[in-house]
């Protein structure tokens, strides 16, 4: 149902946001959520600022590889020397714009590149570009924190409207 005509999706009155509840998801359920989509948002640090930029990815174990083109902005994330890797968040969903049912998930931990030539060789078979620019390298976040949650219909309202 449309809200006055306009083609948007009415508004939720209290009643509808109430049948729903948020479920807080324990490691290996978000890493296996994540896993099933390709798209998501890296946040970063660029110029001393917090920077998101949307890429596709794949979960390798409990990784999260994204490829980079040379001259990007993720390209420069660069770690000191006897540093793990740079800090980032990754996020990604699958939260259905009408019922507002789905699940978010996101990953904190260590970007760095991979640098097995085998290993970025199997990932850029796997991850294809979705810009028209070339893939040149792989970058391997390593998650310290692993958290998520699913946005679920209360079970009275799920059996009440079969």
């Amino acid at each position: 149902m449309d809200q006055e005509g306009t083609g948007r999706p009415a508004r939720r009155t209290g009643a509808q946001a109430a049948a729903r509840h948020m479920r807080e998801l324990d490691r290996d359920e978000a890493l296996r959520l994540l896993a099933t989509v390709s798209l998501g948002r890296i946040v970063f640090t660029q110029q001393a600022l917090p920077a998101v930029r949307p890429v596709n990815h794949l979960v390798d174990g409990e990784d999260v590889i994204i490829r980079i083109h040379e001259g990007g902005a993720l390209a420069a994330l660069a770690a000191p020397v006897d540093a793990p890797g740079v800090v980032v968040a990754y996020e990604a969903d699958a939260i259905d714009p009408v019922t507002y049912l789905g699940w978010s998930v996101v990953v904190t931990g260590y970007a760095c590149p991979v640098t097995d030539a085998a290993e970025a060789d199997r990932y850029a078979s796997l991850l294809r570009p979705w810009v028209g620019q070339p893939m040149t390298a792989a970058l391997r976040i390593r998650p310290d924190l692993v958290t998520g949650f699913r946005l679920e219909a209360d079970r009275a309202v799920r059996f009440a409207s079969h």
